[in-house]
């Protein structure tokens, strides 16, 4: 059963404008944007999403992340004014707070349904797996500000489109829809609307029959050698394989092929 999380963090006592849950028998914490109606972030939630899921990481109970919005958007971005109100030294640690998704050693699934635009995407964007629905509406319109992506979102993008499609979407403000980022491979999938909580329990159940320790292996080397030479990646590679051979878990994956049952890993 789902429970409201509590943090020793004393940061964390009073989370602005999100809500975390964490339902132990399924192995799974859901962090949804509940700010209505569309889910604008803060500052403040900023830092403390950086806190959660560094929480996260480290609590046994919890296998796979979700991130979801409230109601019928994800989040149509920031707090405008806050940007005006917020000292240098506060800016300088965005990228950092809302990268955090993707330094947290577990999956983490974005379920995106409509407004996701600035921060809203720039944090589904550092996520492990974007699942979008025919509401979905991607944007960053920073441009319209006078302003640039400040958390990561061009540079993201452009690792996973391309430099003439993320020129399109930050330069000219372009909306794309759940569709078009699926058919571009920033989506992992695009479901409808109301499938969407379907296809995210799906996705979580399939990811905790892995193995925990390959999981969290896969997903290291792969954000570390996104940017890498392709003969640094196969290196690392190779020395991750040889690291997962005395793993106790794969022992158990080869002896359960054999025996034509289903492998019961144990992350060791």
């Amino acid at each position: 059963m789902a429970e409201k999380a509590t943090f020793d963090d004393k940061r964390l006592a009073d989370l602005d404008g999100f809500t975390v849950v964490i339902d132990a028998e399924r192995q799974r914490a859901d962090i949804t944007l509940d700010r209505p109606p569309y889910n604008v972030v803060s500052m403040m939630a900023r830092d403390q999403l950086r806190l959660v899921f560094e929480a996260l990481d480290e609590d046994d109970r919890v296998r796979i992340i979700v991130v979801t919005g409230a109601g019928d958007h994800f989040s149509s971005g920031g707090n405008i004014k806050g940007f005006l109100e917020a000292s240098p030294e506060h800016v300088s640690k965005l990228a950092w707070n809302i990268a955090a998704p993707a330094r947290c050693s577990k999956p983490v699934i974005a379920a995106n349904r409509g407004y996701c635009f600035g921060v809203g995407f720039e944090l589904s964007l550092a996520c492990d797996f974007r699942i979008a629905t025919d509401t979905t509406r991607y944007a960053l319109p920073e441009q319209k500000l006078g302003q640039i992506p400040g958390s990561g979102g061009s540079a993201r993008l452009q690792k996973m489109v391309g430099v003439t499609r993320t020129k399109n979407i930050v330069m000219r403000s372009m909306r794309i829809t759940g569709q078009q980022a699926y058919d571009w491979g920033i989506a992992s999938d695009v479901v409808a609307d109301t499938d969407l909580e379907k296809a995210v329990d799906a996705l979580v159940e399939e990811l905790i029959a892995f193995s925990p320790i390959a999981q969290r292996t896969a997903k290291k080397l792969l954000n570390d050698t996104d940017d890498a030479l392709l003969t640094t990646a196969i290196e690392l590679e190779g020395h991750c394989y040889s690291r997962l051979r005395q793993s106790e878990d794969f022992r158990e994956g080869v002896n359960a092929f054999h025996e034509k049952r289903a492998a019961v890993f144990v992350g060791r």
